[in-house]
């Protein structure tokens, strides 16, 4: 089997964990923003829980969904809350896939540092749309990952997504 390395990854882990004041976690700021401030990353918030863009995306429209409470380990999950994580990862699917129609997804957690967590301190679940061809050179050879879309302009096509769930 090849094997293709992606160094940005590892470069985009230790900025945050460089970067980010030790009182403050990203997400618990994150939730504090309003989802029509288009300068958030928000998409929807919960009773529970919120949903925003990553800000690094691996594929265009990658969201995260995020408990408010602050916790970083699966067992400290309400069943209140793990129930809401996995509706709203179906709703952010389904506004996947009408701004987007991808092909496919990958859905899951990083648990702890060792196991891909850029931020373990806060749970988070990604959904990641895919599509056939969705991965090439570019990471491997220039690393840069092409985004085709602006974060700005995707979230504006998920908020009007969601409100068609409604």
């Amino acid at each position: 089997m090849e094997k293709l390395w992606s160094p940005w990854r590892s470069k985009y882990i230790e900025s945050l964990s460089n970067n980010i004041d030790d009182d403050k976690c990203i997400f618990c700021e994150a939730a504090k923003n309003d989802v029509n401030d288009p300068e958030s990353l928000l998409v929807r918030k919960g009773e529970l829980t919120f949903t925003l863009l990553n800000l690094y995306p691996y594929n265009n429209g990658h969201l995260m969904t995020v408990p408010f409470r602050h916790i970083g380990d699966l067992d400290d999950l309400s069943n209140q809350e793990g129930s809401e994580i996995f509706r709203e990862l179906q709703l952010a699917r389904r506004a996947l896939l009408d701004i987007s129609k991808p092909q496919g997804f990958n859905i899951g957690a990083n648990l702890g540092r060792i196991g891909g967590a850029g931020i373990d301190e806060h749970i988070h679940f990604h959904i990641v749309p895919r599509w056939s061809g969705d991965t090439n050179f570019m990471p491997v050879l220039g690393d840069v990952k092409v985004i085709s879309q602006e974060l700005k302009e995707t979230k504006i096509k998920l908020l009007n997504a969601y409100k068609k769930l409604k």
